[in-house]
């Protein structure tokens, strides 16, 4: 049986006889008579609900399905009985995967960034971490979407590069010579750099315009998308060192023609959010 996916499952149109899930335990709270385990896969910001009975073969598994171990599930996906849940599922066979002890750090309570910040490797488990990476998934896809449907060509653009296209002058170098020990000119004053990987100075790029405008001029509509980097000393919330950038380059355009495309871009990216990323933009809005 193939995996279904808890956004799909809770998205269902009718009950199902036999439904395969797998992710990791949010919740567990243990009654006399069975167990309300909710699980979560990533594929959504809510949890799915499900009941083992505690007249199953395996129900001693529960008792290690603590938050945060990893889970699978098969049964049956059933019209919930609770409130605020439309589906859930009933387990005919539960199996814990991988543990995860009363140390785990991630409960069912708000946590602060600071907090998340030093637990780096469970943070997109965090709701949102989640949502934050769902929606910046989503909204990839509608750029490349937006520009393909338009004739646009995607170009990839050098991340190591000799340019300072923006003149941002303040670059990450890149290089393969020995800082302690560097190779010096005939001289001995200065650095030779002419013995460095590329044989000269080289950098992280700080933006792809220089080789989209040379792509524009012979493909007429291009897009860069991709890592850029600024080595300004500003470590401010607001400063990104690494960030992806978009950059269109559009031949025979006028400036209102610009303007028209950008505005029927943000306002593609808006719509496609509002559509597939409801429940976490509403999470946000929380």
């Amino acid at each position: 049986m193939s995996r279904t996916l808890v956004k799909d499952a809770l998205n269902a149109t009718a009950p199902t006889d036999a439904i395969f899930l797998q992710g990791w335990v949010r919740t567990r709270r243990d009654a006399k008579a069975f167990s309300f385990i909710e699980l979560n896969d990533g594929s959504c910001l809510k949890g799915l609900q499900v009941i083992v009975d505690a007249a199953l073969p395996d129900y001693a598994q529960v008792a290690r399905a603590n938050t945060g171990a990893s889970v699978e599930v098969r049964g049956k996906l059933v019209e919930s009985k609770g409130g605020g849940q439309k589906w859930e599922v009933v387990a005919e066979k539960f199996t814990v995967l991988g543990e995860a002890d009363a140390t785990y750090p991630l409960q069912k309570k708000g946590h602060t960034m600071e907090f998340l910040r030093e637990i780096a490797h469970l943070r997109p488990r965090s709701n949102l971490f989640g949502a934050v990476f769902r929606v910046r998934s989503r909204l990839a896809y509608a750029v490349h979407q937006f520009f393909q449907e338009k004739g646009f060509h995607y170009v990839h653009t050098p991340i190591i590069t000799a340019s300072d296209a923006e003149g941002a002058g303040d670059m990450f170098r890149v290089t393969t010579l020995d800082l302690e020990n560097p190779p010096k000119t005939e001289d001995g004053k200065h650095v030779d750099n002419a013995k460095d990987f590329f044989g000269k100075k080289t950098f992280l790029t700080v933006s792809g315009q220089l080789e989209g405008e040379i792509f524009a001029h012979a493909l007429s509509s291009i897009y860069t998308f991709g890592p850029t980097f600024r080595a300004e000393n500003s470590h401010t919330s607001r400063h990104a060192s690494e960030f992806w950038m978009i950059e269109p380059e559009v031949a025979f355009c006028d400036l209102a023609g610009d303007m028209d495309l950008a505005e029927e871009f943000v306002k593609h990216l808006i719509r496609d959010a509002k559509q597939h990323c409801a429940a976490d933009l509403e999470f946000f809005g929380k």
